[in-house]
């Protein structure tokens, strides 16, 4: 088991595909920014099928036994089924999961299912169709969405895990309708403290809704109680509803933070490795990779990342002014995934 310096065992992995995205979220990428004429990465320039799947041995036999699929939209990624059987082969792969938009998933939840994915976590951050539209980007409604979801749970993949980013006076007039919306149907919505990753989406403290306000205006309709984690380490606290039909998670990266548990590493589309959502920079492994290092090799740049790794961001948050924050580069989301 490979620890970090304050003890942290590495133990997931998340993975992405692709830095495209069909939606233009603005805490994310922001249609201003990432137009038509914006360049992506050349294909030759994003991680194979083949690589993935090795570098996933590695760090499986290093310790992880969760790996997600992220992007960008990873559903953008043609012949997606075929990586996920890939790591479903992995001995000591456990638990095989990904995250989407779900505009596309109602078209692809069977094949990923038949191909091994386990689980399924689809982002949607209001059942509002006039806020929806206006938080992706692009104008979308919420029907594609909701109808990926109910195919997901078809093909097996519940409960489906459903992720809100919540910002003041954007969305946060809707979260009781999502939370009502999915009461009692076994999927688990999640809300989501709006986060200052990246540096292009004009973060602001006070756009923050926390999570004890979050739970609070629920709870005053739709009774919760807290619930014990599944697992250390969970990111998400639960609460489930007092009449017992179901639950909901909270993810307080800003008001409560969870950095003293974080398992998670993260390989960027390109193939650079980072240790904390929040990095200024990555360490290359497709240069390696390509340049024909053998596992050996690979494993030991995998465990001299992790050993020295200090990353506490969400804690030392509140320390550092709003200068210093703005200023501190950090990789944007779409290129690791969230």
């Amino acid at each position: 088991m490979i620890t970090d310096l304050f003890g942290r065992p590495l133990r997931d992995l998340r993975i992405s595909v692709t830095d495209r995205c069909n939606f233009r979220c603005p805490y994310c990428m922001p249609a201003e920014i990432f137009g038509e004429a914006y360049r992506f990465l050349p294909k030759d320039e994003i991680l194979t099928f083949e690589e993935i799947a090795r570098l996933s041995r590695l760090f499986v036999a290093a310790g992880v036994n969760k790996l997600r699929i992220t992007g960008g939209e990873p559903l953008l990624r043609v012949d997606l089924p075929n990586l996920i059987s890939q790591l479903a082969d992995l001995p000591g792969a456990d638990d095989i999961t990904l995250t989407t938009n779900g505009y596309l998933l109602a078209q692809q939840a069977q094949p990923l299912a038949d191909a091994g994915l386990r689980r399924i976590t689809v982002s949607l951050d209001s059942l509002d169709d006039a806020v929806f539209k206006r938080m992706n980007g692009r104008g979308f409604g919420t029907r594609r969405v909701l109808d990926g979801i109910k195919r997901a749970a078809e093909a097996g993949l519940a409960p489906v895990k459903i992720n809100a980013v919540v910002q003041k006076g954007v969305n946060d007039h809707t979260i009781v309708d999502l939370a009502r919306h999915f009461k009692g149907t076994g999927h688990i919505v999640r809300f989501i403290e709006y986060m200052d990753v990246g540096n292009r989406n004009g973060w602001q403290l006070d756009e923050v809704v926390s999570a004890a306000a979050i739970v609070a205006r629920i709870d005053a309709e739709l009774p919760l109680e807290p619930a014990e984690a599944n697992y250390a380490g969970e990111v998400a606290a639960r609460w489930r509803y007092r009449d017992g039909d179901g639950e909901i998670g909270v993810i307080a990266s800003v008001t409560q933070p969870f950095c003293a548990n974080c398992t998670r590493a993260r390989i960027s589309t390109d193939g650079r490795l980072y240790t904390c959502l929040f990095a200024t920079d990555g360490v290359d492994l497709r240069g390696p990779l390509r340049d024909g290092a053998d596992d050996a090799e690979l494993n030991n740049i995998i465990a001299g990342v992790w050993r020295v790794r200090r990353d506490r961001y969400s804690e030392i948050r509140t320390e550092i002014t709003a200068a210093e924050a703005a200023a501190r580069p950090k990789v944007e989301m779409y290129q690791i995934g969230g």
